[in-house]
């Protein structure tokens, strides 16, 4: 283990609670937990028994003092929603003073790849950083340093331009900024009526198997999500877009949209086939609860504690 790592400079180039787990910005509880418990796994002293003793001593550092506090502030939602907050807040700030250079090849062609195929490709490359990330201390620098700058890169590809400026005398009302007009969105539902606003949604709808039959699936993607925006209950919107992902070999994405998708209607004869070739169990997909307001239950597995259902005799994890 190099004498720098862990001093106070050190600590302080890994602030992205995110970076520090492998996630991308939008993961949420369910997948943050899980990724959680992959890594504490991965660093336990009995998974590191015969490995060389830098790596050992690497890991009984950077969990207590890295892993363990990234995942407390992303568990909650308060602490979760402040920690992206300043992300987003550091985005601005760099891209208000052109700061926001990236090094990283992934996150360099984030930058130009387009707009349909920001979020196909963001979920990617993390995905690719994350399994290597914690084989050795040289691999968790080079992963977290590149994880922290896609995160930082495609928060900016979401944000769009920020919106106020700095001056020597302060902040310039955003009032006195010039600004472009709004691209207008394709296809907008008149007058924000809900039936005209479901037709809308069934052509992106229409689109997106256009899309998938001409195998343009990050297009597909981009009008599923579009469609979900109009209306997030239909099982078959869900549904369809569990499959792009599914070609786009994002299984976690598919597997939650499947699961949505059969609790949205747990008849929907596509979702049923690709639950079964997923190990897809009825346990698995969110429950209503018995008031039938549709809210999902908490799985009673996730209220065990962490190293309990980790590493306890009998789990099953």
């Amino acid at each position: 283990m190099s004498h720098a790592a862990f001093s106070p400079e050190w600590l302080k180039r890994f602030t992205d609670p995110y970076a520090l787990l492998g996630l991308s910005v939008a993961a949420d509880e369910r997948r943050i937990l899980k990724r959680y418990r992959t890594v504490a796994k991965q660093l336990h002293p009995d998974a590191l028994m015969h490995v060389a003793p830098e790596l050992r001593q690497f890991a009984t550092q950077v969990l207590p003092k890295l892993v363990n506090p990234a995942y407390q502030r992303l568990k909650q939602d308060k602490s979760r929603n402040e920690a992206l907050a300043m992300l987003r807040f550091k985005v601005r700030r760099l891209s208000r003073d052109q700061q926001l250079t990236p090094t990283g090849e992934q996150s360099q062609q984030l930058l130009k790849v387009p707009e349909p195929e920001v979020d196909v490709f963001y979920e990617q490359a993390v995905d690719r950083l994350c399994d290597r990330q914690y084989e050795s201390e040289t691999d968790f620098e080079s992963c977290t340093q590149q994880l922290s700058e896609l995160n930082l890169v495609y928060l900016r590809r979401k944000m769009g331009a920020p919106v106020i400026r700095e001056k020597r005398t302060g902040l310039m009302s955003t009032a006195s900024i010039p600004r472009s007009p709004a691209p207008l969105p394709a296809d907008p539902p008149p007058d924000g009526k809900a039936v005209s606003g479901l037709m809308y949604a069934e052509r992106h709808y229409s689109r997106a198997q256009e899309y998938l039959k001409g195998k343009n699936v990050q297009a597909a993607i981009q009008e599923l999500k579009d469609a979900l925006k109009i209306d997030p209950q239909n099982s078959s919107y869900h549904c369809l877009l569990g499959q792009a992902y599914l070609l786009s070999k994002l299984m976690g994405m598919a597997k939650v949209h499947f699961k949505q998708a059969l609790r949205l209607n747990p008849k929907n004869a596509v979702a049923l086939k690709y639950a079964q070739q997923l190990k897809i169990t009825v346990a698995d997909a969110p429950v209503r609860d018995s008031g039938g307001n549709g809210s999902a239950t908490r799985p009673t597995v996730e209220k065990r504690s962490l190293f309990g259902g980790l590493f306890s005799k009998g789990s099953t994890r």
